[in-house]
């Protein structure tokens, strides 16, 4: 999934803050602990905690729900994340409705128009001028580098390859470890039937959003060599959203539980 640029250095400074304060290998150990019968009840045979654990459809349509509701700090979306090992893989639907969810997300709009300022403010592709019009263009050109990095690499490639274009987040084990497992992911995804492969959605999402970009990319900032780096830089924010995917919840609750944890 494609960061905006402008926050690229929040999730760098994210990602290597977590490596200076947390150490969170203990954080899974007591998340799970069984709850024991209280009433041995004679006639009670199935406790509603054993129909739950069931891959219902509908128990898993309730999973994927939850998990494309999460936000970074209530804002910043974190919809192609999964803390499960084990989640199945995604039908088509399923992938063009996390795909609308993430390109049209209220915030994709607020993080366009804030790119744009700073395009503006940089005088970026200059070629497309300044004033309300140049702002227009740069707006129109950072929300279409959106879309289309998303079509590409989360529905269109990872539906016709058959890849699940999710985060699968390892939550567990050193820094060390967790920080090579986050950044493989930009290169090595899971399949639909199973197993793993290199991650050609990814590679080819990023590369044929950076070709389309030439076709509103002012003439100055086209041709193969800015199409190849723009590509580069793409893969680049994705790598830096699986370190904030992979440590946000770590970071999360290592500030704001042992914070309420005191009251």
């Amino acid at each position: 999934m494609r960061f905006p640029k402008f926050l690229f250095a929040l999730l760098l400074f994210t990602a290597l803050s977590t490596i200076a304060a947390t150490q969170a290998s203990a954080t899974n150990t007591a998340d799970q602990k069984p709850q024991p019968d209280s009433k041995a009840g004679g006639q009670q045979s199935a406790p509603p905690t054993s129909q739950s654990q069931q891959n219902s459809p509908q128990s898993e349509q309730e999973k994927q729900k939850q998990e494309q509701s999460k936000r970074i700090l209530g804002v910043v979306p974190q919809f192609g994340m999964t803390n499960r090992q084990d989640a199945p893989p995604l039908t088509t639907g399923q992938k063009f409705h996390l795909f609308v969810k993430s390109s049209f997300d209220p915030f994709a709009y607020a993080a366009a128009g804030l790119q744009a300022g700073l395009g503006q403010a940089t005088n970026e592709f200059p070629g497309y001028g300044q004033g309300a019009a140049g702002y227009g263009k740069r707006y129109g050109a950072s929300l279409a580098d959106q879309v289309s990095s998303n079509f590409f690499s989360n529905f269109l490639y990872p539906s016709i390859l058959k890849e699940d274009p999710r985060y699968f987040r390892l939550g567990q084990g050193s820094t060390g470890h967790r920080i090579l497992y986050s950044l493989e992911q930009e290169f090595v995804c899971r399949r639909d039937k199973g197993g793993k492969t290199f991650n050609w959605s990814n590679l080819l999402g990023a590369f044929t959003g950076g070709v389309l970009s030439n076709a509103y990319y002012p003439s100055t900032d086209r041709g193969v060599g800015l199409t190849v780096s723009r590509s580069a830089i793409s893969l680049l924010y994705g790598a830096a959203g699986g370190l904030v995917d992979e440590f946000w919840t770590d970071i999360h609750d290592k500030v704001f539980h042992k914070h309420s944890d005191k009251h």
